[in-house]
């Protein structure tokens, strides 16, 4: 059979039952569709839809239960196992086979590779040797097919998945397919590829793409910022040399927040009689 078909979507004709299923014929092929991958009122001569895909073995087999990510077609599809030297394999909804993402597709950084139950939005691609590999979707394609987000979103809260991992900043589609950004100073920590994250919109652009916050709002984020400083300063004897003044560069590298939110949450711990400054350092303020 012409190999350049696995993966892809296909009209067949029933031909046949045998005793492990059916023989269906794809552009002048026959092909075996299993009986636990045929319809329950399927018959002899019906047209049907199948995808094509080779099997454990090897051996070419038909399938019914249709994916939604094919050589043709993006879909989401689950992290099923993660090999560290090799990529990590998706579940694309086959019964009896994952499809591999090789590392090559994968972040530099293994800090943010998909986790086992993430979701990665992949199409198909062949190998050189024909076997079926997934790819997340690229950038181009995104922007290419983008659903438009309205100026109604901004401020609200929504769910979406981590789709592309850089240095500049996490890019993301939401279930409705609106594309969003994270930039690294909207985010404490970095997402995984194919993680889904919740933030609010700080921004609908013109262009019909979202930014992204991942850091509560400024009162939430005020008393969280004075718990981890106040936490560094006991796990620090309660000294540290940074303070209102201190340089924003050097806030950031240590608490990965901006100096605006340093000096909110040192006057917070202030008000609150927990801290003093002098001589250019900040301490644990003692009765």
């Amino acid at each position: 059979m012409n190999h350049q078909i696995l993966g892809t979507i296909q009209k067949a004709k029933v031909l046949k039952k045998i005793v492990e299923g059916f023989v269906v014929t794809v552009q002048d092929s026959e092909v075996t569709l299993p009986d636990e991958y045929a319809s329950d009122d399927i018959e002899l001569d019906q047209d049907v839809e199948v995808f094509l895909y080779e099997n454990k073995k090897g051996q070419a087999v038909a399938t019914m239960n249709l994916p939604e990510a094919t050589k043709d077609a993006y879909g989401w599809a689950e992290v099923v196992e993660v090999l560290p030297h090799m990529g990590v394999f998706v579940n694309i909804g086959l019964e009896d086979k994952d499809i591999l993402v090789s590392s090559d597709n994968l972040p530099l950084l293994k800090s943010v590779w998909p986790k086992e139950g993430d979701n990665l939005f992949v199409s198909l691609e062949a190998d050189k040797k024909g076997r079926l590999l997934a790819e997340p979707i690229s950038e181009y394609e995104v922007i290419e097919d983008l659903e438009k987000a309205p100026d109604s979103l901004l401020h609200t809260v929504i769910a979406a998945r981590v789709y592309r991992s850089t240095k500049a900043g996490s890019a993301i589609l939401t279930e409705e397919g609106y594309r969003g950004f994270i930039h690294p100073h909207e985010r404490k920590d970095e997402p995984r590829l194919g993680e889904t994250v919740e933030g609010r919109v700080i921004d609908v652009k013109e262009d019909g793409t979202i930014n992204v916050s991942l850091r509560p709002l400024k009162q939430e984020s005020m008393k969280e910022d004075a718990d981890v400083i106040f936490d560094y300063l006991i796990e620090n004897d309660g000294v540290m040399e940074l303070h209102d003044k201190s340089d924003p560069q050097e806030i950031r590298e240590r608490f990965h927040i901006s100096k605006a939110a340093f000096k909110r949450a040192l006057g917070q711990l202030m008000k609150d009689g927990k801290i003093e400054q002098k001589e250019g350092r900040t301490t644990i303020k003692h009765d």
